[in-house]
């Protein structure tokens, strides 16, 4: 239990009604979780505005209330306080709330269209094997130490981010890697929060449903590096043309990493094959057991990231040669089948583009390439012609399917799809709006040697059509038809 006055701290208030010496037992922004006590900030939402509710939650029991406009009937039992911004508020004040957890621990924040989940992963994984207890906050899983936590969102809303930071300090955590979505950067998810470390992975086309503009989406990413203390790094890919724009206006030690360019941190790829990489970083030569271009610069990231907390490089370099990418990313499912499948959580063009490409440098020529793709509803619509594109470039075959159509008709984002097909490509293309019989038609009409691509859904383990989240698995699917085949 804390005094309102206490939990304000930094927070820019526009105006008070009542005393803020009032005691706070919880803070809450959605009125079903109100207790007696409890301060409720009320948020504008994309569904709902919080304001909506503010009377709900004082019948609730709510004592204060932090809004942005104040109700017609001020009741002087309750304080009020009003904010130009309740998002940015609720960040700051659910930090406070909680004690600051985020300065008592080495708090690392990755952003990027593609790689934050291989990233953030790959840094949980080789600190824990350096010795240390880690926490990780990421779109797969979130987990403190050695326990999961079910992730629903890239980035969590401020109080679930504030109370798992208390976990992870509670279990003795040094550091936590943390996903830092542009999503969450727009709506104030990362307010408050002390970073030690920000990693600017790449940008390309994404989340323009949301963002609008591909330059409103830069400046989303772009507001995570701008709120860097001093005695923070950033850590940023130059061979991104954006990679300079995150470090314009930060406080933070600037660095930069390459593969095509002078960097700080510069790797060379020196063999890219379906076993592995391996790279001369500085002067030494490594193998590693990830796949791709792509990640060359997860793997860069991850070792100047390491370098820049403290950690010895020749050590870094050892443990890193050890380690496994994150689930769902260029999985190879059951190696050494009749035909090579391969499960990606690629739901980007640019994403596409870097496991195709992939892929084609490590075919000789023969095989057949069967893409399954399709996009997701109720998301960036711009991107799903661009995305059929990709894929008729690259492959021999394309089944377009369902993703997760959310509240969408499948069928209608596949025909948006198939506008980015041209008509010499027409002729390779199959539609099967259900994803199961799609994979299941790529493994039947694939030969020996072949390769399959399961794009778009990754690690997920399930299919979210009206609103109803149903049991599904690409690698379950694909592996139990190549289990078939073996037979």
């Amino acid at each position: 239990m804390q005094l309102l006055k206490d939990i304000l701290y930094k927070v820019h208030i526009t105006s008070t009604s009542g005393s803020t010496d009032v005691e706070v037992n919880s803070i809450c922004f959605d009125s079903r979780k109100v207790v007696p006590g409890s301060l409720f900030i009320a948020i504008v939402g994309l569904q709902s505005d919080g304001h909506d509710f503010i009377e709900t939650a004082i019948s609730a029991g709510a004592t204060s209330i932090l809004c942005v406009k104040l109700p017609e009937a001020i009741s002087d039992k309750v304080t009020f306080v009003t904010v130009k911004d309740s998002s940015i508020a609720l960040g700051i004040i659910a930090s406070n709330f909680y004690g600051n957890p985020s300065s008592k621990l080495k708090l690392v924040g990755v952003t990027g269209t593609n790689g934050k989940t291989t990233v953030a992963t790959l840094l949980y994984k080789l600190f824990s094997s350096l010795g240390y207890k880690c926490g990780m906050l990421s779109t797969v899983v979130n987990k403190i130490v050695d326990k999961d936590i079910p992730a629903t969102h890239t980035t969590p809303d401020p109080i679930q981010i504030n109370e798992l930071l208390i976990k992870m300090i509670e279990a003795n955590c040094t550091h936590c890697f943390m996903e830092v979505s542009s999503h969450a950067v727009a709506q104030g998810r990362i307010e408050g929060l002390h970073f030690i470390g920000a990693l600017f992975t790449n940008i390309t086309h994404d989340h323009l449903d949301y963002h609008r503009t591909f330059e409103s989406y830069i400046r989303a990413k772009k507001g995570f590096f701008d709120g860097l203390s001093s005695d923070a790094f950033a850590l940023v890919n130059t061979d991104d043309k954006r990679g300079m724009v995150m470090l314009q206006n930060t406080k933070a030690q600037k660095k930069t990493l390459a593969l095509k360019k002078m960097a700080d941190f510069k790797a060379k790829i020196i063999t890219n094959s379906i076993e592995g990489l391996e790279l001369e970083i500085g002067e030494r030569h490594v193998w590693f057991k990830l796949i791709g271009d792509f990640n060359a610069y997860n793997l860069l990231t991850v070792y100047g990231a390491a370098c820049l907390l403290g950690e010895d490089p020749e050590m870094v370099l050892m443990k890193l040669s050890a380690l496994t990418s994150a689930p769902g990313r260029f999985e190879l499912i059951l190696p050494g089948s009749k035909f090579t499948a391969i499960v990606d959580y690629a739901h980007t063009p640019d994403a596409l583009k870097n496991v195709l490409e992939t892929i084609e440098h490590f075919r000789t020529g023969n095989e057949q390439v069967i893409a399954v793709i399709g996009c997701g509803g109720d998301r960036d619509k711009t991107k799903r012609p661009l995305m059929a594109a990709v894929a008729c470039k690259y492959s021999s075959k394309i089944i377009f399917t369902s993703d997760n159509p959310r509240s969408e008709d499948p069928m209608e984002i596949i025909k948006e799809m198939q506008t980015g097909v041209g008509p010499t490509d027409a002729k390779k293309t199959l539609v099967m709006v259900d994803r199961e019989e799609a994979i299941k038609t790529a493994c039947m009409l694939a030969k020996e040697k072949d390769i399959i691509l399961i794009a778009g859904k990754g690690h997920e383990n399930y299919q979210e059509i009206k609103g109803v989240k149903y049991p599904f698995d690409d690698k379950e699917v694909v592996t139990r038809m190549l289990k078939m085949f073996a037979n």
